[in-house]
């Protein structure tokens, strides 16, 4: 699996390279480098759901909050020089705290490691101003209209399009692309993954199919958490060729609480993906008076992609996270699918 990993990554960086027909030199605030990235169209006014922002000229130092902004830019061409703490309550690589797809991208890009800002108290203001950056990405964040004014404050920062944790992967790499100039090569990637997608799809039998994610814990399955349609775990499941269940159709809603009394309200779900404990998820549901009448859970139709390892996290899909883990994924959900036939 990590050799397959490995190629897509080394693939999806040559790609990246391409796209912004550049290299990247190593930056940071110690050393004072700088990102040498293709020149973008400037000055560009970015509108989003907490303002609009103009970025007067191609920025050298970019930041990068909240979860996958970082993957947009290198994904790009451009290393940044501060990323949040992407791993929360997982393991990262290295225990540097970001994943080992963002890690690649850097080495690919002959980059510095960044600095990374813990999450554990909220956004650390004084960290990433002490990045000095010329601007900062938080198009998948949770930033407050308070946070985003101190932000301003420190360098132009591109916020969400709509609502904060509720960015499907196509406007994050959108919105952080026209940030950094580079709206059209935001385009193509969008269209390579796309492409990705498609191929590792093509013999799947998802159509027809409803998969749905959820949080589930083997330990206690009084009640569960189903992922909304606007979550992006839940929306990469569409992506991927299921349909999703009623339950999980509204795109506003991050997640809704279900009880094992309420077990029949998805027992339209075919497939079910959740954090959980491996086999022993499965085992626990099997075992459950109510949740093992579900269809999905007879036929051992369970995906779980861990918790605490690095696969948890790819499956919240970025520009870089995609390709890394989507032939593994896809094999997952097809081994799922064949169990329900």
């Amino acid at each position: 699996m990590r050799t397959s990993r490995l190629l897509a990554l080394g693939a999806a960086a040559a790609l990246a390279i391409g796209l912004a027909g550049c290299s990247t030199t190593p930056a940071s605030p110690e050393d004072g480098g700088s990102n040498e990235a293709a020149e973008g169209s400037f000055p560009v006014t970015v509108t989003h759901a907490l303002g609009k922002t103009t970025v007067s000229g191609q920025p050298e130092r970019v930041t990068t909050i909240g979860w996958g902004n970082q993957d947009v830019a290198l994904a790009l061409g451009i290393a940044p020089v501060g990323v949040d703490d992407q791993t929360w309550s997982m393991d990262g690589s290295d225990g540097l705290g970001v994943y080992d797809w963002t890690l690649d991208a850097y080495e690919a890009l002959g980059a510095q490691e960044p600095v990374v800002f813990s999450t554990a108290d909220g956004t650390d203001f004084e960290g990433v101003a002490d990045t000095q950056p010329e601007l900062i990405l938080a198009g998948y964040s949770g930033l407050t209209a308070e946070d985003y004014e101190t932000m301003t404050a420190i360098a132009p920062t591109i916020a969400y399009p709509d609502a904060p944790w509720l960015t499907p992967w196509r406007e994050v790499i959108r919105v952080d692309s026209e940030g950094l100039g580079l709206a059209e090569e935001g385009t193509e990637l969008i269209a390579s993954l796309e492409e990705q997608i498609a191929d590792a799809t093509d013999d799947s039998g998802f159509e027809g199919k409803k998969a749905a994610f959820f949080y589930m814990s083997a330990a206690d399955l009084s009640t569960v958490s189903i992922y909304g349609q606007g979550d992006s775990r839940t929306a990469f499941l569409a992506d991927l060729g299921f349909d999703l269940p009623d339950l999980a159709g509204d795109v506003d809603t991050f997640y809704e609480d279900i009880s094992a009394e309420n077990a029949d309200q998805i027992a339209d779900v075919d497939v079910i993906v959740s954090y959980g404990d491996g086999d022993e998820l499965l085992k626990a549901l099997q075992a459950h008076p109510l949740w093992s009448t579900l269809e999905a859970v007879k036929n051992g139709a369970v995906v779980s992609v861990g918790s605490g390892d690095a696969f948890s996290g790819a499956v919240t899909p970025t520009a870089l996270s995609i390709p890394w883990m989507l032939e593994d994924y896809v094999a997952m959900l097809d081994d799922a699918v064949a169990l329900d036939q």
